[in-house]
């Protein structure tokens, strides 16, 4: 299959076309205004089965979301106002009333959610991931899914899990382009150390990433600090468990010396400003510590019983602003930056060659409609893509060479819609009835 963009602007400001064959974009070429044709260097026609006329919108590549909940869609609105302790605990007993078919259908609304707002890949942490690899394939973005290991120090739960994982491992192996296996430690103060060093072998013996909350309180900290001595993040790097496969969500209370071994063993860490604001759990983010220090600084949205949103151009803006706010420097976290960390650094992070629209690249475009409200004046589309646009002007996304969503339409989000709002009054009903 082969797609073909034409008058697309790139960010350098010219007009370009933009050919994607099979997964991978096989060639930009400026066009100066001149007229688009579907013609080969030496004349020959061009064996396309999809065009795409692109005037009036910038071609940028799509953002990665590297950490979310997706089935957790389910939970958005339900549990608020209450910070981490209690807000897990609430969110744990209504876990309890969640079946497959339901996780599945509050993945479909969260993959919607995604698409609409700009997403072409994410990093997920929830349960029943072949349910969620189901309907990542069916919804033709891109899902790092992974198994979670939560087993609160049960022996007999360690044991059942880690044959769990295994077992899902291997169901899921190339199951599809798609889907990557990712193996989680839902956290430190969640899974014992036995399961902690065999998720993290398991996870290296088989090229696999690894992707754990860490240091997303200070609450946890002091815990930690109270009963090891050290912090979480020395600990972890003690146990052999930090590394440049390491996704760690949140990376918020971290002190000089933490940030030194996040960069010393190339960690990924994962900014959720708009869940960490929300449960109170902080906001000073070192973005500039770590990134100097050689970490991999990414950003995610968090899932939706958190964050309540799934929208990256969100997560992007607030997580420019608050650098700005609470270092008291308007320079911070610049528009060129934060894209870079939504983008480039995700992709890097997941070994996925992406964050740019060039040849050779993965067949991944996202169109924005700079014909909106919010694009106008366009003195710096960049700025006006992260403080000004929402998801109402993106128009088009193609993932892994595939259009999946064009016009805003995305085939099938009516019955998407549906299907969750039935699952949702469904487990309304349970959750009363407890």
């Amino acid at each position: 299959m082969s797609i073909f963009i034409k008058n697309a602007l790139l960010d350098n400001g010219r007009m370009c076309n933009i050919l994607i064959e099979g997964d991978r974009i096989s060639s930009v070429t400026a066009i100066d205004g001149e007229e688009s044709s579907l013609v080969n260097a030496d004349g020959t026609s061009l064996d396309v089965v999809t065009v795409i006329d692109a005037k009036g919108m910038r071609a940028i590549s799509p953002f990665v979301n590297m950490h979310t909940h997706a089935g957790m869609t389910l939970f958005r609105g339900l549990s608020e106002d209450m910070p981490l302790e209690r807000w897990l605990a609430d969110i744990w007993e209504g876990e309890r009333y969640l079946d497959r078919e339901s996780i599945y259908w509050g993945t479909k609304l969260a993959l919607l959610e995604m698409i609409k707002s700009g997403t072409a890949t994410f990093a997920d942490m929830y349960w029943e991931p072949d349910v969620v690899a189901k309907a990542v394939v069916e919804s033709g973005i891109r899902g790092a899914i992974s198994y979670c290991f939560l087993d609160g120090g049960d022996k007999e739960k360690a044991a059942r899990q880690r044959d769990e994982c295994v077992q899902m491992y291997e169901s899921l192996k190339g199951c599809s382009p798609l889907v990557s296996f990712v193996v989680s430690i839902h956290a430190h103060y969640t899974v014992c150390d036995e399961n902690m060093l065999w998720a993290a072998d398991f996870a290296r013996k088989n090229g696999l990433k690894l992707h754990t909350h860490l240091s997303e309180t200070r609450k946890e900290n002091t815990d930690h600090f109270e009963k090891y001595g050290i912090s979480p993040t020395r600990r972890l790097y003690e146990m052999g468990i930090l590394g440049n496969d390491l996704i760690a969500a949140h990376s918020l209370w971290l002190d000089d010396n933490d940030i030194e071994l996040y960069g010393r063993c190339g960690v990924t860490a994962v900014h959720n400003i708009n869940s960490n604001l929300k449960l109170s759990s902080g906001y000073r983010f070192r973005y500039n510590e770590l990134r100097d220090a050689g970490a991999n600084v990414t950003i995610g949205t968090d899932g939706c019983g958190s964050s309540n949103s799934l929208d990256m151009l969100e997560a992007m803006k607030f997580a420019a602003l608050m650098q700005k706010a609470w270092r008291e420097d308007p320079s911070a976290m610049p528009v060129n930056q934060i894209y870079q960390i939504a983008t480039v650094n995700g992709s890097k992070a997941l070994g996925i060659d992406n964050g740019r629209i060039a040849p050779g690249a993965k067949g991944d475009v996202l169109l924005i409609d700079t014909r909106s409200t919010r694009f106008i004046p366009d003195y710096d589309f960049m700025a006006n893509l992260i403080y000004s646009a929402n998801s109402s002007c993106v128009d088009t996304m193609i993932c892994n060479g595939r259009v999946v969503m064009q016009g805003g339409k995305v085939e099938g989000e009516e019955q998407i819609l549906a299907k969750a709002s039935e699952h949702i009054e469904k487990f309304v009903k349970k959750i009363k009835k407890r």
